[in-house]
């Protein structure tokens, strides 16, 4: 799978919503630098920091940073 970086920056954006963004940073312990960097697609977080941040907004590492549909299931037939 290959990480569409602007997709990623705006889901990243729009997860935020009103928060600022040194509050997100200080509760996923990451520089506010960083997640500007994160939501302008100039960079990708380490697997690691995916991982948190996909908790701590409550959804699959898939659907914000490889732009899958949220709840997609995989059926077996």
């Amino acid at each position: 799978m290959e990480i569409d970086v602007m997709k990623m920056a705006e889901k990243l954006v729009a997860l935020r919503g009103e928060k600022k963004q040194d509050e997100v940073a200080e509760e996923l312990g990451i520089s506010r630098s960083a997640l500007c960097m994160y939501e302008t697609g100039r960079r990708v977080p380490r697997d690691p920091l995916k991982a948190r941040i996909a908790k701590y907004y409550q959804k699959s590492i898939p659907f914000i940073f490889f732009n899958e549909k949220e709840h997609e299931t995989c059926t077996n037939k």
